[in-house]
């Protein structure tokens, strides 16, 4: 099958969302937990999360427009603080269901029944179910004018890994992680190891 403009065009709306949020292939998906102003906190999955630079390191995220109130990036702009937090096959349901529109004075983690754990110095919660978590400061916010979605860019400030995720050489294991990944809007797998290769060289 071949999609031209033209294909693509014409898809209904929730068919090419599908099919778009596919194409890159499974991509990590995190729970961003942030905190209002005032202290209302907010959990949303985001599977739009990518590693930008490693020193210092810089993550990544793509927000959708801002035609709505979208209490993620409304958080993040007010605080500058967020956390992400990589969703495991235990939590998975849970974690869907924080992308229901809920009104802005209920939080998804008492709707859900995911945990807030908090960190001195850290303004926004984690996940206390998560095995990787790990908390930003705002750095950027980059427009994106052809969609109108924004690059927020965030410098990691705290790193939380459970032994258990960790392997021999202390190095972060996505399996032990027990780490999830995700395509579309609601397709989520788990993840194992192929193999490890040497640093490539001429």
């Amino acid at each position: 099958m071949i999609f031209g403009e033209a294909e693509i065009a014409a898809m209904e709306k929730l068919d090419r969302v599908q099919l778009a949020t596919t194409l890159p292939g499974a991509k990590p998906i995190c729970l961003v937990g942030t905190a209002s102003s005032d202290g209302r906190t907010n959990l949303a999955p985001f599977s739009s999360v990518t590693h930008l630079g490693s020193n210092p390191i810089l993550i990544g995220m793509v927000t959708r427009p801002d035609t709505v109130d979208r209490h993620t990036l409304r958080n993040i702009l007010a605080t500058k603080s967020w956390t992400l937090n990589h969703l495991t096959a235990e939590s998975v349901e849970q974690g869907h269901q924080c992308s229901a529109r809920y009104p802005n004075d209920v939080s998804e983690f008492e709707a859900t029944g995911l945990t807030a754990h908090f960190n001195d110095g850290v303004r926004a919660p984690f996940v206390a179910e998560s095995d990787v978590r790990y908390a930003l400061e705002l750095e950027d916010v980059i427009d994106i004018p052809a969609n109108g979605t924004k690059l927020i860019v965030g410098k990691v400030t705290l790193i939380e890994i459970k032994d258990s995720a960790l392997n021999d050489k202390g190095e972060l294991d996505l399996v032990r992680a027990r780490s999830v990944a995700s395509t579309a809007l609601d397709t989520y797998f788990t993840l194992d190891h192929l193999m490890r290769l040497p640093y490539a060289k001429p």
